[in-house]
């Protein structure tokens, strides 16, 4: 999901507990297009390829992973990743400290909120509407980046294991990287040198129960801006769908204990357009809130984001402008989230 522009405090957690028995939506929620939203059937739901990490990364076994991997980034663009290294006995404790921490009142999750950055209510998107969640998005890397209210003061508690979640997907994002690297035939280090201690921040995004899902998003549908990004679907809430290729949008399966990762827009850039970034979006439960973690995952600021040389000479013609970090995201921040306009933007046309 992508990075956090600034926003004005609208949260729907709030609006939710003043109003239990919400009997209509806020205008400024409501989805225009509501058949689009109508909640596909459990037998339309896609089941997304899966890669196990541990035999990515072993010397004997990891060819047909490679070749798994290689296959989902080209033709789904996701996929999720089992073995990943991730301790779920961690990940039970981050989910009942992230549901103390939204419990908190108002005043106390105001402390970590900020322009562009801590916590934050429902975003604004195209044609005015927003978001049906709140969320807390923290710059992780470069550690002399991160803001000295937000992480360090978390409840401890939370903090560590945080820390520990922060860590323990940084080397997975390396390894799934270094894979990638390899399956597209890149010239060695050409992607790593990039993406070596570059941005990565984290989103926790909590989206309230909803009387009238139907009408609402969670998250608006979007690429992510990033190289990859991986979710965590914390409580065990779906929510996720994908657009498809023939252009229909079906509700993720996710495995107990898996990590989700989507192909962003950067790395479409650096393949060349041979990995496609993937149209997502987020949808609520009429009786159950949903957690979501998202870590994002980017170059360093220095370096430059466009097709990899040795890509374009094997595969011509060049499709994508190449283009600073930090001007990619000054353009990025300078939009607003819509599907997939920021790739677009990119684009040359041949």
């Amino acid at each position: 999901m992508a990075n956090s522009p600034s926003m004005k405090l609208t949260s729907v957690q709030e609006l939710v507990k003043a109003a239990p028995r919400l009997s209509s939506i806020p205008l400024q929620f409501l989805q225009q297009t509501q058949t689009a939203l109508s909640v596909p059937t459990p037998s339309s739901s896609a089941e997304i390829p899966t890669v196990d990490y541990t035999l990515l990364a072993s010397p004997g076994s990891g060819e047909t992973e490679l070749q798994k991997l290689h296959s989902a980034c080209k033709n789904w663009g996701i996929f999720q990743v089992v073995n990943h290294g991730m301790s779920p006995e961690v990940m039970e404790k981050l989910r009942g400290e992230i549901e103390e921490f939204y419990e908190l009142p108002l005043e106390e999750k105001m402390k970590y909120g900020g322009d562009g950055e801590g916590y934050g209510g429902g975003r604004v998107r195209a044609n005015g509407v927003r978001d049906w969640g709140d969320r807390l998005y923290i710059t992780t890397n470069p550690v002399h980046l991160r803001r000295p209210h937000l992480l360090p003061q978390l409840p401890s508690s939370l903090r560590d294991n945080l820390e520990t979640y922060i860590q323990t997907l940084k080397a997975l994002a390396s390894g799934l990287l270094g894979s990638m690297e390899e399956a597209l035939e890149m010239e060695a280090n050409e992607m790593a040198a990039k993406m070596d201690d570059g941005l990565q921040s984290v989103a926790i995004i909590y989206y309230p129960p909803c009387p009238q899902p139907e009408l609402v998003l969670g998250f608006t549908p979007h690429s992510d801006a990033t190289c990859i990004t991986i979710l965590s679907q914390v409580n065990g809430v779906g929510g996720l769908q994908v657009k498809t290729r023939d252009g229909s949008w079906v509700p993720v399966n996710i495995l107990p204990n898996a990590l989700v990762v989507l192909v962003g827009d950067i790395l479409e850039v650096f393949s060349n357009g041979l990995y496609e970034s993937a149209e997502h979006r987020v949808t609520v439960n009429p009786d159950k809130e949903r957690i979501s973690m998202a870590f994002f995952v980017n170059p360093k600021l220095e370096a430059e984001i466009g097709p990899a040389a040795s890509l374009v000479m094997k595969n011509p013609p060049c499709r994508f402008k190449t283009i600073s970090t930090e001007q990619y995201f000054n353009n990025f921040f300078g939009r607003v989230l819509d599907r997939k306009t920021n790739l677009e933007a990119l684009k040359i046309d041949n």
